[in-house]
């Protein structure tokens, strides 16, 4: 299932953790109180979206484990793998200045200030410093740092990105 545009992305679950269900759960999320206990999420499934609600969470390297109410034991939990946990658009948090939705950025085309073509957002990775963009494109994978001194403007209507590349960074970008 894409991102439905009734759903927003707010975790993957990448694995199970200990033996009474608890999920691994990587966070798409800038918000880690959408996982407190009692809150209400809705797990990606082939017929649809189900409601599951989260029994507990707590930190865990850079994601968090994550139980769910309906997931008592290990073997459950491994069968989540992959699968993605949704919030309605409906209680998505509002958008600030300079800011947007990850589902609005993946395609965008990344263009340089001289023009040069650099590929298209195929992923955003989360890390403790900054968002990251994943670029793929005939220079290979890009990696752009999603700060206001390299992204210079995001236009969704034209569906392009404009960036300025770091020195180093286009050093190794250039010998891949």
């Amino acid at each position: 299932m894409d991102n439905a545009p009734d759903y927003f992305v707010v975790g993957k679950i990448v694995g199970a953790h200990g033996v009474r269900g608890e999920l691994k759960v990587s966070l798409m999320t800038d918000n880690p109180e959408r996982f407190r206990p009692g809150a209400r999420l809705f797990l990606e499934s082939g017929e649809g979206p189900v409601l599951v609600e989260v029994v507990s969470a707590r930190p865990h390297k850079s994601m968090m484990l994550v139980r769910l109410a309906s997931i008592q034991d290990r073997t459950a939990a491994e069968q989540l793998q992959w699968r993605r946990l949704l919030i309605p658009q409906t209680e998505a948090m509002p958008l600030g200045e300079h800011e947007n939705y990850v589902h609005d950025l993946i395609g965008l085309r990344v263009e340089t200030l001289t023009g040069e073509a650099l590929g298209e957002i195929t992923e955003v990775l989360f890390t403790p410093a900054n968002d990251v963009y994943v670029v793929a494109g005939p220079g290979g994978e890009l990696l752009l740092p999603a700060l206001r001194d390299v992204v210079l403007r995001v236009d969704l209507e034209a569906g392009t990105m404009l960036v300025k590349i770091p020195d180093g960074l286009r050093d190794r970008f250039s010998s891949a």
